[in-house]
């Protein structure tokens, strides 16, 4: 009874979840070149306001990792799970900067993705082609960790009825079913679906577990500091060397990456302005405040449902739930944690087939007129590659998912340098792209992650930076470097200033459709 409860309920949001999607495109156009086309799909027609831009990205980085992992790393570890809070902090403050500037110059040169404004920046169209190769190993772990998140989390809620293979198939068959028809829109509004559910499940569970189980936060907390110190401060329990240094170099990295993460991007240039932008950055760090949730729930866990290893450490939160709930509440609380990995899911897919559709099938002369059906396509492929890894060999995208973060790290400096520094040229680039890319291979393939307590995503960066100003200034110049259009960014022109209601400068003759990529 408790499993056909506590499913019905999660069916019934997964079928809202459809058809939110399915509306958020009703009335639109459909054909390449009118609002339907490639623009409109892949970055919402560049017209999302700020409560759709701030619940897309709230919901792209509030993932299956805050209900599953940050749970699963507070009751491992304790301390060093707040890096999260921290690094997506810092990063919307970076994100008030950058936001703006990435969105003014791919609406000035109608761009959609960081492989476009790579390819425009740089003049070359492989260059694009490249980094969506890169930046595709770099995302498809992630999809593959959603859709595992989502399994555990459906298989979970309904009390084992439904098998893990099935779970799997679950997520992947509703994310795909409304992002090919919907794109960024359709996430958008799913988004709003999934932001109210998370906020009101984890503000229940942030008043009921303390009271159910400890009669309170202070007998709680009481508890934790007599009996697990050692979760309260760096390095944390059993952590294997997380602390300080290691804190703040993770911090710096990822706040650093967020900003320049393609499903980021996708969110800034989905913007109808730039203050738009501005707003989100301000308002997005109250979300993180939800974070704090699961990490103590994570801790409450250490008592209630103590000696969980290995992977069902992240089952923490869900066995609090499952154990003390009616399946009705348990339904709710599983539908939130599903879209908790369905938004993120989609837009990693949606991106993935947004680079291929643009920069590799894309700059194929005899598909180029058919970049938006190709893109579409690239998402069930990419979907699906994901699903059968996870069904067949989950370790491969496992493993890959050690360098995605700090190997989608070494595109800052192509990227943010490269837009305000007009002397990197493309053969610096590309130089310190590899050689950041290949000692963050090293070291953390080599099992040297931390090194010496610092991130390895750092290290590969510093590197980074150091060839491809040495590459810069010793190195080959670029034929048109000196000619007035090799300028990348001109401030008056480029830089929407605060209170311009279009946010456009100069660029306010851009077409607002897409156009050829």
């Amino acid at each position: 009874m408790n499993a056909t409860v506590a499913t019905a309920i999660f069916a019934a949001f997964m079928l809202l979840t459809v058809v939110l999607g399915l509306l958020a495109v009703r009335g639109r156009g459909a054909s390449e070149g009118r609002p339907g086309g490639l623009a409109e799909w892949s970055v919402g027609g560049r017209s999302l306001g700020t409560v759709f831009i701030w619940v897309l990205m709230a919901g792209e980085s509030y993932t299956s990792f805050s209900y599953l992992g940050a749970a699963g790393w507070g009751y491992n570890f304790g301390a060093p799970v707040l890096y999260v809070v921290a690094y997506m902090s810092c990063g919307y403050a970076v994100g008030y900067v950058v936001g703006p500037m990435l969105w003014a110059y791919a609406r000035r040169h109608d761009l959609v993705g960081i492989t476009d404004i790579v390819a425009h920046r740089y003049r070359r169209p492989w260059l694009g082609a490249a980094v969506a190769v890169l930046a595709t190993v770099c995302l498809l772990p992630y999809i593959q960790l959603q859709i595992t998140g989502m399994g555990v989390v459906v298989s979970t809620l309904s009390y084992g009825t439904i098998s893990l293979n099935w779970a799997y198939f679950i997520g992947f068959a509703v994310t795909t079913g409304f992002v090919v028809v919907s794109g960024l829109r359709g996430s958008a509004w799913v988004s709003v679906l999934k932001d109210i559910l998370v906020v009101v499940t984890l503000g229940f569970l942030a008043v009921y577990v303390p009271l159910h189980y400890f009669g309170g936060y202070g007998p709680f907390l009481d508890r934790v500091v007599a009996e697990k110190p050692q979760w309260l401060t760096f390095p944390g329990h059993a952590s294997n060397g997380l602390g300080q240094t290691w804190f703040v170099t993770t911090t710096v990295i990822n706040s650093l990456t967020v900003v320049i993460f393609p499903t980021t991007v996708a969110g800034y240039l989905g913007a109808r302005n730039a203050d738009a932008l501005r707003r989100n950055a301000m308002y997005l760090p109250f979300y993180n405040v939800l974070l704090f949730v699961p990490m103590l729930l994570g801790l409450a866990a250490l008592f209630v449902v103590p000696g969980l290893t290995g992977a069902d450490s992240n089952l923490a939160l869900f066995k609090l739930v499952v154990d003390s709930l009616p399946a009705w509440a348990v339904g709710v609380i599983g539908a939130a944690a599903a879209l908790s990995s369905i938004v993120p899911m989609a837009v990693f897919m949606l991106v993935i087939g947004t680079m291929w559709g643009r920069s590799v099938l894309g700059a194929v002369p005899r598909l180029a007129s058919r970049q938006k059906l190709w893109s579409q396509v690239v998402v069930v492929v990419a979907g699906a590659l994901a699903l059968v890894l996870t069904y067949t060999a989950p370790n491969t995208l496992v493993r890959l998912s050690l360098i995605s973060y700090e190997g989608m790290a070494q595109l800052v400096p192509m990227l943010l340098l490269g837009l305000v520094w007009r002397r990197l040229t493309m053969y610096a680039a590309v130089s310190g792209l590899a050689a950041g890319f290949t000692v963050v291979c090293v070291l953390v393939f080599g099992g040297h992650d931390p090194v010496w307590g610092v991130n390895a995503g750092i290290v590969g960066l510093a590197v980074n930076v150091a060839v491809a100003l040495a590459v810069t200034w010793l190195g080959p110049r670029e034929r048109g470097d000196d000619r007035p259009d090799a300028e990348v960014l001109a401030l008056d022109d480029e830089f929407p200033r605060v209170g311009d209601a279009t946010g456009a400068g100069a660029g306010a003759g851009t077409a607002e459709a897409s156009g050829p990529r």
